[in-house]
């Protein structure tokens, strides 16, 4: 097959991985987890240590990758499924219009399902989704056993096999046991296989842009064996509790397989945190696979590339588990860039503590293809931040001062503001609010709100959120002070059919 080495366009690959933590990498100083492959691309490429997701659940997250916006314009500030995608422009959408050979391998997690979203095709395993297994009033067009790829590909080897048949929930995020088939029936093993035959099927003839896009290390908690001994005898530090968090567990909620608050039988947890770490060593592994693939197509010094995660895990940070939440746990997220043919001339090394966010993937990935930007986008291109001329340098470039995030979700609807260096929360149906400081205290140990030293920057905050919310349809300001108890919405009504 012709190489497009010679192609003055970049090939595009980004790597999603799902509920991956920001501090799960070795050369971020993890004292347990084994990530080579990941730490390589770092190494050579750029770090960035402030990345977060300002909805830190998989749809509205998505969202921002997508279309390259806030979550005020996307539409989508909390968790709801079955809402049609309709945006104009995406991603994939003006790089196939630019003349790239668009493809999607592994979790798109849009409605509905096979909405090709401006890829040419997609090869689709999203996980499992309640709303999509669902036999007793979903459509059958709309069933997993007719949208998901995995699963037939999976019971063409295997008769039978279902997703359900480790007894482990899709959120189940504090029990977990090895995968009971070969490796290489793994999910994570199947989006690298078919990323690989990707490869050989592309137009050579054309640039491609490929999202491999897993499922892991979101649960289940089903790392292959191998990965899973790897953690078996490790010394696992505890999670942080900090003194804010509930003590007590009256209600014995962490004995629920698919909590996301409690106590949690330690040995039981210990177990779970080994088979999350597992799970990303597998990816890593499996990462480092696909990259070998590249390189024996001739393809890796044209290939830029982009890793994160759609948003993190708790996994018992605080008595916390699973995602949604304004902590570092669950909104902070892993963020790599590299350039093997170093095109873009970015510094290799450098660890950028620039705040950057999903939706700066969209402009960063057009303006590496040459691509026009279009006017929807509300994201910043992130490569003069990178940069070997401009990186590292304060002031250099032009840059986001603060990021707001939230997220719907009951009585735990949450607003949060952050500069990275120190985090506004506020829980919009209580009124309760938090404030960390977060260059003395990374792990959220102290809610420092009533600290007097603090009080100055707690209004600065306070009314950052305030301009933040002005004008939202639900009411959670009147332009002077926040407004508790106005009823959330997981989507705003702009985009609802």
């Amino acid at each position: 097959m012709h190489s497009s080495q010679s192609q003055e366009r970049p090939n595009i690959l980004l790597i999603t991985v799902d509920q991956m933590r920001f501090d799960c990498l070795s050369i971020a100083g993890h004292p347990i987890v084994e990530t080579p492959n990941l730490d390589e691309l770092a190494r050579n490429g750029v770090r960035f240590s402030r990345a977060y997701s300002a909805t830190p659940t998989c749809v509205p997250a998505r969202a921002a990758i997508f279309t390259g916006q806030s979550q005020r314009t996307h539409g989508r500030v909390g968790y709801q499924d079955r809402v049609p995608w309709n945006y104009e422009r995406t991603l994939p959408g003006e790089l196939a219009r630019a003349g790239y050979h668009t493809q999607c391998v592994g979790k798109m997690h849009v409605y509905p399902a096979r909405s090709l979203m401006g890829f040419h095709n997609v090869v689709l395993h999203d996980g499992y989704l309640h709303h999509n297994r669902n036999n007793h009033s979903i459509p059958m067009r709309e069933h997993y056993d007719q949208v998901d790829d995995y699963v037939p590909w999976l019971r063409e080897r295997v008769p039978g096999a279902d997703l359900i048949d480790l007894g482990l929930d899709c959120n189940a995020s504090t029990v977990a046991r090895p995968w009971h088939l070969p490796e290489m029936l793994h999910p994570t093993n199947w989006t690298v296989t078919q990323s690989i035959d990707f490869l050989r099927r592309r137009d050579p003839g054309k640039p491609f842009f490929l999202w491999m896009s897993f499922v892991r290390p979101h649960p289940p908690f089903d790392p292959p064996q191998a990965y899973l001994d790897l953690y078996e005898e490790a010394e696992i530090p505890e999670p942080p509790v900090g003194d804010w968090a509930e003590k007590e567990d009256v209600s014995q909620a962490g004995l629920s397989p698919v909590t996301g608050r409690g106590i949690v039988p330690k040995r039981r947890l210990r177990k779970a945190m080994a088979a999350y770490y597992a799970l990303i060593t597998h990816l890593d592994h499996q990462i480092g696979r696909f990259l070998q693939a590249l390189h024996e197509y001739g393809e890796l010094n044209n290939t830029v590339i982009v890793f994160t995660s759609d948003h993190g895990e708790l996994l018992g940070d605080h008595h916390l588990f699973r995602k949604s939440l304004p902590y570092e746990g669950s909104a902070h997220v892993p963020f790599i860039v590299n350039d093997p043919g170093n095109r873009l001339g970015l510094k290799r090394g450098l660890v950028a503590d620039q705040l950057v966010e999903l939706r700066d993937i969209m402009p960063s990935l057009l303006e590496a293809a040459g691509a026009p930007i279009p006017d929807t986008v509300e994201g910043q291109s992130i490569w003069g931040l990178a940069s070997a001329e401009q990186g590292g340098k304060e002031g250099a470039v032009a840059w986001r001062s603060h990021l707001h995030g939230e997220h719907a979700q009951g009585l735990q609807s949450s607003h949060w503001v952050t500069d990275g260096k120190e985090k506004f929360i506020w829980y919009s149906q209580t009124g309760e609010e938090q404030f960390f400081d977060l260059e003395h205290d990374s792990e959220e140990l102290h809610n420092a709100i009533r600290d007097e030293p603090y009080q100055e920057r707690i209004n600065h905050w306070r009314s950052v959120l305030v301009r933040e919310l002005e004008g939202r349809e639900e009411g959670y300001t009147d332009g002077r002070k926040l407004i508790a108890g106005r009823q959330p919405k997981a989507v705003l009504s702009h985009i609802r059919v």
